[in-house]
Formats: structure tokens, C-alpha cells, sequence
């Protein structure tokens, strides 16, 4: 394993995982939770059209039982904080040591009820006898009890749909998770297994498609009909996930090119099931197979971290694009070795793509250079963020923006790994109006050593949150930034343990927060 491979293992306290096979597991009827939801506000989960906020602390003790995790589901307008694990009532299991419950989520309306849905990935769960296989959980929003008025609806691998594979030790089913609604009105969720193993070798990587309010199923992997690239040892397709109603993107951090390991790759596919039986693929890419000037190199990890964001281009009267956004935290530049990149990228609704920009730290353009500089172990790239602000109009440089977080910044000598975000328009040049948040200069807290600022970001239409769940335990919060914040400008709401609501224990509050 390689040490950048090694090092993203160690920041975030998770593993990498595995392939696919996939299961549906029991449900109740969600009739009586569906009357009176609001439909249209992103992430509501009780529908009352105010947006809510979940944050996970997947490494939460939950009924003794470490690192079993938990979400909080803070709800919009003061109305108060439900926490939702493995304990709570309707939802499936129970908890156990080392599950990692909340790890990844989603947010989609997977039943149509007008409430915001729950997609919960707890990789690290043991099924049966069989260690790490994973296991993901859609959790309910609901007008009178969030998450517990009906039972959720189950996934694992070797359960009642009829898919190829079985649980096996260390797939990490659920590792990453993408969900949204097609535009033709068909819900759609996307599990990553990145450690399934195959034909090819170890940790090839799969996922598993669900979609339809009756759930359907299927495997797609590298070796699946049209789906470009071979599955190789390592690949590790399904390690991170991206979507919008109109497109979802696949990460393959692992993706050998020739000799060269680890190189990265990814696939964008659409929500629609094709002839073959799985969704549409329109195109991969690798770096030595795109558009990008960047030659391919060992333990780049080009497609680690992805994001996607809706786009309204020039002359259209609704949004039909999506932009791209793909981390490369193990770039060299230059000779700074893991300083990290991202590359931007438009998709067009006809499913062709180009280039738009490659940003890191020492990019100079004729509008001006990127604030700060590319430092060894950076991790530029190690996640992403993106929105459209206003998708009502025609996008622009000042609505389309980028959250990039740089968790191995240094920012001082006394606080290594300290991190960072930094934030650019995922349309204009580089360097243009970019600006920077780091713990002490706009994250109130630091510096401090291996805070990893950066490691956990999230976006709403209004809002930047910056997780901070490592560091010192004071210090850990989720913050929300304007979009357009400037460099150091404080956050305009901050969530931490023991405020609002929330329960003062935590041990990785804002590890993942939608």
C-alpha cells in the first residue's frame, strides 16, 4: 500500500474499501409519514421547508460500544436535535464496537414523500461472522418523528435482490455513498465497496446501484458491459461518489496506468438504466487519458475526492450541464512532492466533456496568483465541495464555487496538519478571487497540531461547512461559511457539541456533515 494510500487512512481514522454486491433488506410503508411533507427545500427532513443539517460523529461510544456512531440531525429554525444511531427506534441492527455508523451520507427524497431521506454508510460493519463487509441504512425524514416514525430500508450484500456477490471480510460496503433524484423523477442512491475483491485480484471495487421508490438493484463494476476500464488489483472503484440529478460520478483512486500505480481514474455515468441492465455511462478519465495537460504519476490518486454542482450555461433556460470538480491529493508539483491538485471540468448534456481549469497552490494566471503555496503533504484536493448558488439564473463566475480542503497544510511549525480550505469559482481563472480558511484565521479555533482542517466539507446553497472533528476536543464544530467568504472572515453559524441542543459528548463531531 502506498504511503499516501496509508496517509488519507490515517487522517480521516477510516480504511478504504471494496467491492460490490448488494442486498435489500426489509421496509415498512411510509403512508402515514408522507402526509404532510413539504417537498422542494434540499436536505428537510421533517418538511417544513426550512433546510436542516446532519452531521455525523461516526466514532461516537453508543450504548458502550465504541466507535459505533451516530448522526445528529439538527433541525432547521431552533425546532431542536434528533440523534439517530443504531439504537434508535425503526432502525435496523444494533450498535457494535467499530461500526462506524455515519462514516458516509447522502441526502435524497428516496420515497417521494416531499421529506428529505438519510442514506447512512457504516462500512465497518460486521455481517454475521463476516468482518468489515458493510452495511448501509436509509433513514426516514418525517413530519412527526425523524428517522424513527418508519423502519428503514436496509442494503447489504447477499440479501434478497439478486446480485452477484456475497458479504465478505473488508469490502467496506457503504465506504462512499452518492444520491439524487433523476430528471425524469426517479430517486437514485450509489454504494461504494471499494474493497470487494474479484476475478481481477484484491480490491478491485464495485458499486451498488439502488433506484426507484421500489428500490431496484444492481452490480456495475469495471468489467461490466460498456463500462470503460479493466477491474485491476487495487483500483479501488466506488472509493468516493458524487451526484446530481443529472449525472453521478465514480471515483478509482487505485487506477493503475501501465506500471504506473495509483495513478487515479473516474467514471461519469447517468441515473438512467440502460440496455445492459445498468446506469448509462457517458465517459472515464484518467490523467493520461483526458484533456488535462498532467502526465499520469505513481500514487497521484487522481480521483479521491469528487464533487459536482448543476450548471445554467449562456443562452439556456434552465439548468442542463454539470460542472466537475476532481481531487488529485497525491500530485507532485513540481518537485513538491504530495502537494496536491484539482482539476474543473464541464460536462454538457449531450455528455461531452472539457476542461475548464487545473488548479494548485503555485498556478499564476494574468488575473493573479493562488494564495499561498505548494507544500510537501499538502494534500490539495483531499475533498471538495461545490455549489451553484442561484441555479434559477445563468451561471457565473461569482455563483459557481469550489470548497478545496488542504488538510496538510502547515500553516505554523508548531502546528503541523493544521489544514485549510480554499475557496475559488469553479469558472474563473485561478487565482482570481480565491481566498483561505484556516483554523485561527477563520476556523475560530488554532492553530493546532493534526486539527486536519479541511478533511470534512459539505455544501448547502447558502453555506460552506467546514468539519472539524480531529484536533483538540474544544476546538471540534462544524462552522458554516458564506460562500463568497473572504480570507480569515468568520463563519456565520457554527454547530458544536454541547450548544444548541447537542449532546456535549463527542469523539469526531463533523466528520461528515450534509
Amino acid at each position: 500500500m502506498s504511503a499516501k494510500w496509508a496517509w488519507r487512512r490515517g487522517a480521516t481514522g477510516a480504511v478504504v474499501a471494496a467491492l460490490l454486491g448488494l442486498g435489500l433488506g426489509t421496509g415498512g410503508s411510509q403512508a402515514a409519514a408522507a402526509a404532510a411533507c413539504t417537498a422542494g427545500t434540499p436536505s428537510d427532513f421533517n418538511g417544513d421547508g426550512i433546510q436542516d443539517t446532519a452531521i455525523a460523529d461516526p466514532d461516537a461510544t453508543v450504548s458502550g460500544k465504541e466507535r459505533a456512531g451516530l448522526v445528529h440531525i439538527v433541525l432547521g429554525d431552533n425546532k431542536g436535535v434528533v440523534e439517530i444511531s443504531q439504537d434508535t427506534t425503526n432502525v435496523a441492527d444494533a450498535p457494535e464496537t467499530g461500526d462506524r455508523f455515519g462514516l458516509s451520507l447522502a441526502v435524497y427524497d428516496a420515497n417521494k414523500d416531499g421529506c428529505s431521506d438519510l442514506a447512512v454508510g457504516i462500512p465497518y460493519e460486521d455481517v454475521g461472522t463476516v468482518k468489515d463487509a458493510g452495511y448501509v441504512q436509509v433513514v426516514f425524514g418525517a413530519t412527526d418523528a425523524v428517522g424513527s416514525a418508519v423502519p428503514s430500508k436496509n442494503f447489504v450484500q447477499g440479501a434478497t435482490q439478486p446480485l452477484a456477490d456475497v458479504p465478505e471480510t473488508d469490502d467496506w460496503f457503504g465506504y462512499a455513498l452518492g444520491a439524487g433524484t433523476s430528471t425524469t423523477g426517479h430517486p437514485y442512491l450509489a454504494i461504494g465497496i471499494p474493497g470487494e475483491d474479484g476475478a481481477a485480484g484484491s480490491d478491485v471495487g464495485a458499486l451498488g446501484y439502488v433506484y426507484g421508490t421500489a428500490y431496484n438493484a444492481v452490480n456495475v463494476h469495471q468489467d461490466s458491459v460498456g463500462v470503460w476500464e479493466d477491474a485491476e488489483p487495487y483500483d479501488r472503484f466506488g472509493a468516493s461518489i458524487a451526484g446530481t440529478d443529472r449525472f453521478f460520478a465514480v471515483g478509482v483512486p487505485g487506477e493503475s496506468t501501465g506500471a504506473t500505480a495509483f495513478a487515479g481514474g473516474l467514471h461519469v455515468f447517468r441515473p438512467s438504466i440502460n440496455t445492459d441492465g445498468i446506469p448509462d455511462q457517458l465517459f472515464g478519465l484518467r490523467q493520461d487519458a483526458t484533456l488535462s495537460d498532467d502526465p499520469a504519476e505513481a500514487d497521484d490518486e487522481y480521483g479521491a475526492a469528487l464533487t459536482l454542482a448543476p450548471y445554467r450555461p449562456s443562452g439556456a433556460t434552465a439548468v442542463t450541464d454539470t460542472l466537475l470538480a476532481v481531487g488529485v491529493p497525491g500530485e507532485d508539483v513540481g518537485t513538491v512532492v504530495d502537494a496536491g491538485a484539482v482539476h474543473v471540468y464541464h460536462v454538457k448534456a449531450d455528455g461531452t466533456v472539457v476542461q475548464l481549469n487545473r488548479i494548485d497552490q503555485n498556478v499564476e494566471s494574468a488575473q493573479g496568483a493562488v494564495e499561498g503555496d505548494a507544500e510537501a503533504g499538502d494534500h490539495f484536493g483531499q475533498q471538495l465541495a461545490a455549489v451553484n448558488t442561484t441555479p434559477a439564473v445563468v451561471s457565473t463566475a461569482a455563483t459557481m464555487r469550489l470548497a478545496v480542503g488542504v488538510p496538510g497544510e502547515e500553516s505554523a511549525e508548531e502546528a503541523p496538519e493544521a489544514g485549510g480550505v480554499q475557496l475559488f469559482s469553479m469558472l474563473g481563472a485561478p487565482g482570481a478571487a480565491d481566498s483561505w480558511i484556516e483554523p485561527g484565521n477563520g476556523i475560530p479555533s488554532g492553530p493546532a497540531p493534526r486539527t486536519y482542517a479541511g478533511i470534512s466539507l459539505g455544501a448547502s446553497p447558502s453555506l460552506l461547512y467546514v468539519g472539524v472533528p480531529y484536533g483538540p476536543a474544544d476546538g471540534r464544530a462544524v462552522h458554516g461559511f458564506p460562500w463568497n467568504a473572504a480570507t480569515g472572515s468568520a463563519p456565520t453559524q457554527t454547530w458544536k457539541p454541547g450548544e444548541g441542543g447537542i449532546p456535549a459528548v463527542s469523539t469526531a463531531f463533523g466528520a461528515t456533515v450534509r
